[in-house]
């Protein structure tokens, strides 16, 4: 099942919206993150796999592929752990609702137990959100305030 969620890439000032496809297959196995990420974008499925598990969730031993896009933009650090791992539960079909996701921007990193880790950028990144009409911003709840100073956004730094 192809599901897509949407995360954020902050250079300077600016934050460009980045598309995180997500596409589990019942056949084959193996995890895959293409489109331009450096190592701890590449990372992240170790943090996700155990972050997964520790919630009680299950991480399919089936094939996975991550696509960020536009490929042409280097997407690099954790914090595009959240919107994947979202993505991966989604397509997984372990979130109901599914198709809301898609309404939001996510970003955060994700610890081994769980735990949502905090961002740089997340002003930035409301900022963007704000201006390409998504509904909402899920952030981790220590970027809530700063998030938050974006009038008509409506923020949350709960995820699951």
């Amino acid at each position: 099942m192809l599901v897509k969620t949407f995360g954020s890439a902050v250079y300077g000032v600016e934050a460009i919206t980045i598309t995180v496809e997500v596409n589990w297959m019942e056949t084959g196995t193996g995890y895959l993150i293409v489109g331009l990420p450096d190592n701890a974008v590449k990372e992240s499925l170790q943090r996700i796999e155990s972050t997964i598990k520790a919630i009680g969730l299950d991480m399919k031993r089936t094939k996975i592929v991550v696509n960020l896009a536009p490929a042409d933009i280097k997407k690099s650090g954790t914090p595009f752990d959240l919107p994947i791992a979202i993505g991966i539960l989604a397509a997984t079909r372990q979130i109901k609702n599914a198709e809301a996701i898609e309404k939001y921007l996510i970003m955060g990193e994700l610890s081994l137990d769980g735990e949502i880790r905090s961002i740089k950028g997340a002003l930035p990144i409301a900022i963007q959100a704000r201006k390409e009409g998504f509904k909402g911003l899920i952030v981790p709840r220590v970027n809530e305030k700063e998030a938050g100073m974006v009038n008509n956004q409506r923020v949350t730094g709960r995820w699951f």
